[in-house]
């Protein structure tokens, strides 16, 4: 099986300066190793509408594919990777692409299945005060950056893994998004056990997540049980569940998002839960709030193929920092 080679953990990077500022000196990095027909490639205008095309089902996509990289310029890339993302986060990165080479040999394909077959691209002109941004994107792995100034949008975000769990082979047991599943089926059980039924707010799971790959996510029914009647511990478990999908990023972005959450009040989270609750079964949940969705879903495959996705309202692609940054300015 063709693997990808682990170079998340190989390159150190001094994270000093605060996540836009090293974000622009990677992306700058990257320029100055690639020819000028790369970077015709890899660069883009703001206004591009490949910006704004979330995918996360496999198709090619805009900017430098990194299967056509070299040594020193995929060392580029996954360094500027580094100044978004955790080890935890970077380690799931890697193994949904891994995944890439396991579907390669259990569906005999390997020239549709391949782990090294993912995109960067780039679109505005890295510092640009006026915004700029940057994404990492292929099969199951879709990470978009907006930055304005020295704010950085994180979302739309979305990890995918087929399969949920690996039957048989070298990779035996590995459960790639095992936290996005065992902490909510978890909290469900807890809040079902409490008698708070209306957690699971129905017994047939969807065949996907329900935003699929829209560019706009909007806000989704409200369903479930409100986390105003939580009990601490309950709430507990549901931010517990939260920072599994923040955490995957670096801890000043992680806590930057968990405040603004905060902000909003935790009693305005919602948590639904539908499908079965037993480990091998479709399942699919959400958590809705104020300015944010998370959901996922394992339905495909005979439930062994997931999605989670993070979505925000108005700051996907950052388009509330830049409408916040473009008020009152004539462009």
């Amino acid at each position: 099986m063709k693997r990808l080679i682990p170079l998340f953990c190989m390159f150190p990077l001094n994270l000093v300066a605060g996540p836009a500022a090293e974000m622009k000196a990677a992306t700058e990095h990257l320029l100055h190793g690639i020819s000028a027909e790369q970077k015709k490639t890899l660069m883009a205008p703001m206004a591009d509408a490949q910006r704004e095309n979330f995918r996360y089902t496999p198709r090619d996509r805009a900017g430098l594919l990194f299967k056509e990289l070299d040594a020193k310029q995929r060392e580029a890339v996954l360094v500027l990777l580094k100044t978004a993302m955790s080890e935890k986060g970077l380690l799931k990165s890697q193994q949904v692409m891994m995944l890439e080479g396991v579907l390669a040999d259990l569906e005999k394909r390997p020239e549709f299945r391949d782990p090294e077959k993912y995109w960067v691209a780039v679109f505005g002109t890295p510092g640009d005060p006026d915004g700029w941004s940057w994404k990492f994107e292929g099969h199951h792995l879709s990470l978009n950056f907006t930055i304005v100034g020295d704010k950085v949008a994180l979302t739309p975000s979305f990890m995918g893994s087929n399969p949920g769990e690996v039957k048989e082979g070298e990779h035996k047991g590995l459960r790639v998004l095992a936290d996005e599943e065992d902490m909510a089926r978890a909290l469900a059980l807890a809040l079902l056990k409490a008698g708070k039924k209306e957690a699971l707010y129905t017994d047939k799971a969807p065949a996907e997540i329900l935003t699929r790959e829209k560019r706009k996510a909007t806000p989704l029914k409200v369903e479930g049980l409100s986390a105003g009647r939580m009990s601490e511990a309950e709430q507990a478990m549901l931010i517990g569940l939260l920072k599994v999908y923040l955490q995957r990023y670096r801890p000043e972005l992680a806590e930057m998002e968990m405040k603004a959450i905060g902000e909003d009040g935790i009693d305005t989270l919602t948590f639904a839960w539908a499908g079965s609750l037993n480990k091998g079964e479709a399942w699919y949940y959400k958590v809705q709030g104020k300015s944010f969705l998370m959901e996922a879903a394992n339905s495909q495959n005979n439930a062994n193929h997931v999605h989670a996705v993070w979505r925000k309202f108005d700051g996907d692609f950052g388009r509330d920092i830049l409408g916040e940054h473009f008020k009152g300015h004539e462009h």
